[in-house]
């Protein structure tokens, strides 16, 4: 099988690489027959173009096989990457890419072995998750709440999504793909769609709730304002009345959360991290957030449990009589 490079670029200059067969084939399965999300599909086929890229430039372009890629070659390409200046936790993702890939292949009897398999993905240094304690949280809805007062279409809805944001723990992309139907005020409950489009309600809070339906009414009537033109499938909506941007969201959350420490780097998924967060401190079942939070795997969830271990070491350092 032949991959296709530019051996001619000017060295340094990007190389748009075309997809070998066999990938775009790949790419196909993922989208049509495991349901994979449109970003998920992306992101495989940016990290497997990288991956042809290389593979042509290290054994040449005219012949080369899948079959014949060995643990050096592996092993270079996670060098190649680690000279571009890519981060570890990237790393480990394009290495799991390229293993999905090949266990794919090994499925349907294109190739005989994994050699992604003998190779290690890079350690990764853990950070603890960025959060707002519980006077930072209180600042927060002071600052929304105030300028909700004034009862403008935009601060209603900023209001709204930060109190769902905290409310649900769900993630940006989820609220930011809401539609109308998904919400139930009634039953205080919200349908989500998360990572590999799987679907899961979470409850939503009395305080979630009174600013939805304020800002529901707010979006009725910016939905009579801009008439034919608004997007009546979108939840949230931007000024003129289509879909709000995840860029926009951001923008809006990050504003505020400057606000109230403008030093600690915290972003949208900092609100993900305070509910899970507060839920642990308040002593919830581990597997209970897990479900919120619509984490596949438990060991995920645990590093919320940060500031629940330090309390109790604190705990146990002030009371225990030999520690």
């Amino acid at each position: 099988m032949k991959a296709v490079s530019a051996a001619a670029a000017p060295a340094g200059a990007a190389v748009s690489v075309a997809l070998h067969p066999t990938v775009t084939e790949y790419l196909r399965h993922l989208a049509k027959e495991r349901d994979v999300s449109p970003n998920t599909v992306k992101a495989y086929e940016r990290d497997l173009r990288a991956f042809v890229e290389y593979l042509g430039g290290y054994y040449g372009i005219e012949a080369w096989s899948w079959e014949g890629v060995d643990r050096l070659a592996m092993r270079g390409f996670l060098a190649q990457l680690s000279r571009r200046g890519v981060g570890k936790r990237t790393m480990a993702r394009t290495l799991s890419g390229v293993r999905s890939f090949y266990r794919w292949m090994h499925r349907n009897e294109m190739v005989e072995s994994n050699p992604a398999r003998a190779v290690g993905a890079p350690r990764q240094e853990k950070h603890l998750p960025g959060y707002l304690d519980r006077a930072q949280i209180d600042l927060l809805f002071q600052l929304a709440e105030a300028r909700a007062l004034e009862g403008g279409f935009i601060d209603v809805r900023n209001l709204a999504m930060l109190e769902l944001f905290y409310s649900t723990g769900m993630r940006l992309s989820e609220l930011q793909g809401l539609s109308p139907g998904d919400m139930d005020l009634v039953s205080q409950q919200v349908k989500v769609r998360g990572k590999g489009r799987k679907e899961r309600i979470i409850p939503v809070g009395d305080h979630a709730v009174r600013a939805l339906r304020n800002y529901e009414a707010a979006r009725d009537d910016r939905l009579r304002d801009v008439g034919a033109g608004g997007e009546r499938s979108a939840y949230f909506l931007a000024r003129s009345g289509r879909r709000i941007g995840v860029r926009m969201v951001q923008n809006v959350v990050s504003a505020f959360l400057e606000q109230v420490d403008e030093d600690a780097g915290l972003s949208v998924h900092s609100l993900r991290h305070t509910f899970a967060t507060h839920l642990l401190d308040a002593g919830a079942d581990l597997r209970a957030v897990q479900e919120l939070l619509g984490h596949a795997s438990i060991s995920t969830t645990q590093i919320y449990t940060h500031t629940s271990v330090e309390r109790l070491k604190q705990v146990y350092q002030k009371a225990h009589p030999r520690a």
